[in-house]
């Protein structure tokens, strides 16, 4: 190894003067790693009965403190008592504790059965009182997980202190692993499972022990939540995610539109969010002008359930604004599955299948264990009563050895000796009450040995029978979801069953007024914005060229100095404020380099009306708005002019309109014409005709007739017909308007 290498893949552990040398591999295997296993097999991953360790403890403690029945009991002293197996701290426990709750809703299927505070999964500022204030006891379902606990069903290990036992897994008598949600964040690894329905998970666990080949969606179709609201329903997907284990699907909330009070009223959300997540969407996208028709939103949240208000203008479309808080808030929001579960101590990714095939055989193993342990304890009955047989045979004599033995310690040899029984069954004899030492006792008793023969053999045939260990699960899952199943709460929509408005109707309808500069940028601003007093903002040595009135509905062309059209839908521009500088047109509209916007035109009539171009050489010519018009919305056209000579200037002409113009030339001439007097050609390329006549001279700037109050003696320069080699500006116009060569503005 080279000493840089060796550098790099070691780490100094210095004590005094010395350092000791170790390989950085080394160093995570024995330091790091044994931490990510505790944390993957000990604390963040369910296993196949359902729960992390933190849960079981918890659940254990309520049972051994028998309040599975009877009174709830406060919820700090269960917390207290749970800290003989779970050595994490108080808060850590009680916390677990409120997510098991009914009164907090986070499971489908609560495990405790709670009275007080316990905060709410729809909320995120709710908090759940004290441990003090409350109480708990274990809800009824529970009777599922511990049947068969007290029956060596599952292994049972120290507790931390070694003070006390605790199961490694309950021996739930259905698959509680699929029946609520789990979460959990390991090393490395993480694990999601959402809920299903419990009806619905015995059913198909039912139908996978018939036919291992059974369609799991006939049965369980879907994921169902505590907090209902509604499925988008891909079937194909979510065939997917049963088979993989991973994968994701959209939640969206179940909300009521009141058209007479202009309210929509929000009555289940998605599990994965919640109210005040909602509400701060909401309240974002009204501050941003996303969702221009609300007006405000509200939480009316209260005993009869939870609910969430939003008034809207009474110009609105109710459904158009249920669209839009579906895709721009988390109104409806994913859940990403993620199936990872431990099984034998190590964490797998199991598709549905899977993970029940692998609770079968896990609680069938339970179930053997349970019949092994029924078996051995009717044989224990059985050897004594057939030492009770015994004494049938001659009970005064039974009486004469215990009334003629000297001492007690006799007692049990001498009956051993006389009736050949052992020691067990002499010691359960020398027990019998003396007022049951009559026949018609005895032989009650003696009649048992023929059920107790009949069950030990039906207990070893359960055993050793697969089917038979089968159909008791069956019969289990049926009782259990008879008795504890409900009705799904998360309704399923298939996504064909949705209204998607057009994508126009969406775009909020309001009037703007568009801004160019000279350097190239494009400022969309709400004339609600321009309300009061304002300064529209420009770079330094950057000035406006253009302003037009527009709507956020309208299509913007933009036309460049490389004879090209570019097309932009005016929403598709966010909104600015007058302080902010606007979108810089090349990256805007991607121009080619070197490109430069001249002119923008918004559609308010579509493509109505004409535009008049104006050349450096001196031509002019007027063409139909309409030959920029595209049935698919093209986003670019080239040839958009004649670009023969450089464009000085250009302007829309209004239907029916006869605006005038000025051309000002190189030589300092100026005419002022009508835009009826241009030349009209029927395509877009042609060169037009001269406006201009002379020698040696140019055009290099053009006027709109909002530019003209600097002209008093507007005859002198008009022009009569074209073309014309114009007038020289006189001396009083110039000093009137300071006119140089310069640029107007300048």
């Amino acid at each position: 190894m080279t000493k840089s290498r060796k550098t790099s893949e070691t780490t100094d552990a210095r004590r005094g003067d010395f350092a000791i040398e170790q390989n950085i591999s080394d160093t995570l295997f024995e330091n790091y790693m044994p931490y990510a296993m505790s944390v993957i097999v000990s604390r963040a991953i369910p296993e196949i009965d359902g729960f992390k360790p933190a849960h079981r403890k918890l659940l254990y403690t309520m049972y051994k403190m028998n309040l599975l029945k009877g009174m709830r009991a406060k919820s700090a002293d269960v917390v207290g008592q749970t800290m003989k197996l779970n050595p994490h701290g108080d808060q850590p426990i009680y916390e677990t504790m409120v997510r098991l709750t009914r009164g907090n809703g986070t499971l489908l299927h609560p495990w405790v059965d709670s009275k007080g505070n316990f905060g709410s999964v729809t909320s995120r500022d709710m908090q759940y009182a004290a441990s003090r204030y409350t109480e708990v006891r274990l809800d009824p379902s529970c009777e599922a997980l511990f049947a068969g606990l007290e029956k060596d069903a599952v292994d049972f290990v120290d507790n931390y202190s070694g003070s006390m036992k605790e199961p490694v897994l309950f021996p739930a008598t259905f698959p509680t692993i699929l029946v609520n949600n789990n979460q959990g964040i390991a090393v490395g690894m993480a694990s999601n499972i959402c809920s299903f329905n419990l009806k619905e998970v015995c059913e198909t666990t039912i139908a996978l022990i018939r036919d291992t080949e059974a369609d799991l969606l006939e049965t369980m179709p879907a994921p169902d939540f505590s907090t209902g609201a509604f499925m988008i329903y891909e079937r194909d997907e979510m065939r997917e995610i049963y088979k993989t284990g991973r994968g994701s699907f959209q939640l969206r909330a179940a909300a009521d539109v009141n058209r007479k009070e202009g309210r929509i009223e929000i009555r289940e959300i998605p599990y994965t969010t919640t109210i005040e997540a909602i509400i701060d969407d909401i309240a974002d996208g009204i501050k941003k002008g996303k969702l221009r028709d609300l007006i405000t939103v509200r939480d009316e949240t209260d005993l009869n359930g939870l609910c969430i208000t939003v008034d809207y203008k009474p110009s609105a479309d109710p459904d158009i604004i249920l669209h839009q808080l579906f895709t721009g808030t988390s109104l409806q929001s994913s859940f990403a599955c993620n199936f990872n579960i431990l099984i034998d101590n190590k964490p797998r990714v199991l598709g549905v299948r899977e993970i029940i095939f692998e609770w079968i055989e896990w609680r069938s193993e339970c179930i053997c264990r349970e019949a092994r342990f029924d078996a051995a304890k009717n044989r224990d009955k059985l050897h004594l009563l057939r030492g009770l047989e015994k004494i049938l045979l001659d009970i005064d004599k039974a009486i004469a050895v215990i009334r003629l033995t000297e001492t007690e310690q006799e007692v049990i040899p001498r009956l051993m000796a006389a009736f050949e029984i052992d020691e067990i069954q002499a010691d359960h004899v020398a027990d019998i009450k003396l007022r049951h030492l009559n026949r018609e006792y005895i032989l009650k008793r003696i009649r048992d040995v023929e059920d107790l023969e009949h069950e030990i053999e039906e207990l070893e045939r359960l055993a050793k029978s697969r089917s038979r260990v089968r159909e008791k699960i069956v019969r289990q899952l049926i009782d259990v979801s008879k008795q504890y199943g409900r009705e799904r709460k998360t309704r399923l929509i298939a996504p064909d069953e949705i209204d998607i408005p057009d994508q126009e109707d969406l775009i909020p309808a309001y009037n703007t007024r568009v801004f160019l500069s000279e350097q190239g940028y494009v400022k969309k601003i709400a004339l609600t914005s321009l309300r009061g007093n304002f300064e529209i903002r420009f770079k330094d040595d950057d000035r406006l060229i253009q302003e037009i009135d527009s709507t956020n509905h309208d299509e913007l062309v933009f036309f460049t100095d490389k004879a090209q059209v570019y097309k932009l839908m005016a929403w598709e521009i966010e909104d600015h404020r007058p302080s902010q500088l606007g979108e810089y047109a090349p990256n805007l509209l991607e121009l080619d380099e070197g490109e430069k916007v001249v002119f923008v035109h918004s559609t308010l009539e579509p493509f109505a009306g004409e535009f008049l171009f104006v050349f450096e050489n001196g031509k002019g010519v007027r063409v139909d708005a309409s030959h920029y018009e595209t049935k698919q919305r093209r986003r670019k056209l080239i040839n958009a002019f004649d670009d023969s000579s450089p464009l000085v200037g250009m302007a829309f002409l209004p239907e029916g309109s006869d605006l005038s113009f000025a051309v000002r030339s190189v030589k300092n001439k100026l005419l002022l014409f009508q835009a009826s007097q241009v030349v009209k050609k029927a395509t877009r390329t042609a060169q037009g005709a001269a406006i201009l006549r002379a020698k040696n001279d140019s055009l290099i700037t053009f006027y709109t007739e909002k530019d003209l109050s600097f002209i008093r003696d507007r005859e002198y320069y008009r022009i009569r017909k074209l073309p014309t080699a114009g007038r020289y500006i006189r001396e009083e116009t110039i000093e009137e308007r300071q006119l140089t060569l310069e640029e107007p503005g300048e």
